[in-house]
């Protein structure tokens, strides 16, 4: 049987991102997203709205540009993969577990005064994503490797990791 793990969020950050660095020196990130929905419920005539909290870990140059460019309030789109983990609670012995967003790409969304800060970063991973219109720039990390992807030169020649903001 054949199988799929996906998933497009796109939400305001809870706080700002905490990167640390692996033994092997890869950048991890950990966000907090908060995902808003909205409805009219008939029943009661009224514009109802709901909250979904969600956690999300970046690893490579997606994590470095997070801790870099974006802050608590920041829109982002995120896409990626589920994955839960497992535990037991050291308090009380308890299996516990959490799902939780691997993210494999991350699109910064709105200006650089939206959220309270950061900026609009640019770069381009060796998956090819590229700058796009509207506003948003796209980074794409390998996932999990030690190094860190090799840049191409972006437009005009000028290597896209050197680019100003």
């Amino acid at each position: 049987m054949a199988s799929f793990n996906k998933v497009i969020l796109m939400g305001n950050l809870t706080r700002d991102p905490q990167v640390r660095y692996t033994p092997r020196g890869s950048a991890v990130a950990e966000i907090g997203l908060a995902v808003n929905r909205t409805w009219f419920d008939k029943q009661s005539n009224s514009r109802k709205e709901e909250v979904t909290f969600i956690d999300v870990t970046l690893w490579g140059r997606d994590a470095e540009v997070a801790g870099e460019y974006l802050s608590k309030g920041r829109p982002v789109l995120i896409e990626g993969r589920l994955q839960l983990d497992s535990w037991d609670d050291k308090e009380t012995g308890q299996k516990r577990s959490k799902l939780r967003v691997v993210g494999e790409s991350m699109t910064m969304l709105g200006s650089r005064g939206d959220g309270g800060g950061g900026g609009g970063g640019g770069s381009r991973g060796s998956s090819g994503s590229s700058r796009s219109s509207g506003g948003s720039e796209s980074f794409e990390s390998g996932g999990s490797s030690s190094s860190g992807p090799e840049f191409d030169d972006g437009p005009q020649g000028i290597p896209d990791d050197e680019v100003p903001f």
